[in-house]
């Protein structure tokens, strides 16, 4: 994770600490959203992901606030990130993940989730 991480620092001008809150909940949101085999496959493919989508999980608790791709994006600007923040991170982990996982996975993820692909 530490790759995507410094990527997201890089190039989408958050701190470490945000960064790894963000791909947590992103990852937290596709597996709540997506397809189940085809997050898993993402999730595979990127060590150390689970424990931040466990993380992240954890830390929304049994709150009863929006869910789907609102709720994720609320969640997102919570844990500190502008609206642009949101987008070029969420497309710069969804690149990532491309290299990771591959275009056919990824586009079946982003495909089957209603809204995604406006993001990415």
């Amino acid at each position: 994770m530490n790759e995507l991480v410094d990527r997201l620092v890089a190039n989408c001008g958050v701190d470490p600490p945000a960064a790894e809150k963000a791909v947590g909940i992103i990852l937290d949101f596709l597996l709540k959203e997506g397809p189940p085999d085809k997050v898993q496959v993402l999730i595979d493919k990127m060590p150390g992901s689970e424990a931040l989508a466990a993380a992240a999980a954890e830390s929304a608790g049994g709150t009863f606030g929006m869910g789907g791709i609102m709720g994720a994006a609320n969640r997102l600007m919570a844990a500190g990130l502008s609206m642009g923040q949101v987008q070029s991170v969420t497309r710069e982990l969804v690149a990532y993940a491309r290299e990771k996982a591959g275009e056919d996975t990824v586009g079946e993820v982003v495909g089957a989730i209603p809204g995604l692909g406006q993001f990415v």
